[in-house]
């Protein structure tokens, strides 16, 4: 399957210009050429936003900027997951959605671990949670969850086989990204995907560095530090090369302590506490 990280730079605040930058992207997807999907990076829709301006630039998932991705997606015949600053009833999350071919709403989910900058702005998710699309498994995280081993395992263990990272990792801590996109990778022996922003944001450098890692750990494609969109063909089989011998989801003694709460036909897992 082939996909496309867009590592693209946005502006902070600047709605209109974010979503326009994101409906090109989309359009100049190489649909012909085999891409099934687009990444973007974290809040991409709205950038970071700050106490005093997040009231006016978040959205609801119904809104008019998730509602124009979802067009696109429709109009290109391509699927997408995009970030932004949720406001839903009268709480605000950093969320992420995946929204498929047909411009239906796959996944919805909220960041569950606030980096530094979300506190006192974001409500932090409880839910990690995955679906079937194009016939595999894909759940979702966002950014500074890919620190802790325990998110990657958990949409593991509801079966995926494809874990998104929308990512706005600012330097310098883009090496410490690298590395824990590997290790999720290869200790759940999954596909992980992860978009970063590039360029200067409120006060911040990012470096981009988006990457494609197979179950083994090993890059399947890299993005460096300039503006573009990289492309990845992503090979399934490997999943099940990489658990011929061991298979570390089946053999782990330490349990997650999740409960298991599914709706439909997504697959879900709820933080109990802390």
């Amino acid at each position: 399957m082939q996909m496309e990280l867009a590592q693209i730079s946005m502006v902070d605040w600047d709605v209109p210009h974010n979503l326009k930058t994101v409906l090109r992207v989309m359009d100049r997807a190489d649909v012909s050429g085999g891409t099934k999907l687009v990444i973007f990076p974290e809040t991409t829709l709205t950038g970071f936003p700050t106490p005093g301006n997040l009231a006016s630039i978040a959205e609801s998932v119904d809104g008019p900027s998730i509602t124009a991705v979802r067009e696109a997606a429709r109009r290109k015949g391509v699927a997408v997951a995009v970030g932004f600053s949720e406001s839903a009833n009268g709480t605000y999350h950093n969320a992420t959605v995946l929204v498929d071919e047909k411009g239906d709403i796959l996944l919805h989910y909220r960041k569950t671990h606030s980096w530094a900058s979300d506190v006192g702005v974001f409500t932090p998710g409880d839910t990690f949670a995955v679906t079937e699309w194009n016939g595999i498994n894909v759940g979702l995280l966002i950014c500074f969850d890919i620190e802790f081993p325990e998110t990657a395992r958990a949409v593991a263990s509801l079966g995926a086989d494809l874990l998104i990272v929308t990512n706005g990792n600012m330097d310098p801590y883009g090496p410490v990204h690298d590395r824990a996109i590997r290790a999720r990778a290869m200790e759940n022996q999954i596909f992980a995907a992860m978009t970063n922003r590039v360029g200067a944001g409120t006060g911040l450098t990012f470096p981009g560095e988006s990457a494609v890692i197979d179950p083994f750990g090993e890059r399947v494609a890299f993005g460096g530090n300039a503006e573009g969109v990289v492309k990845a063909v992503l090979d399934f089989s490997k999943i099940a090369e990489s658990r011929a011998d061991y298979t570390y989801l089946r053999q782990a003694r330490v349990p997650l302590v999740l409960r298991r709460a599914d709706k439909g036909t997504t697959r879900v897992l709820e933080i109990t506490g802390g």
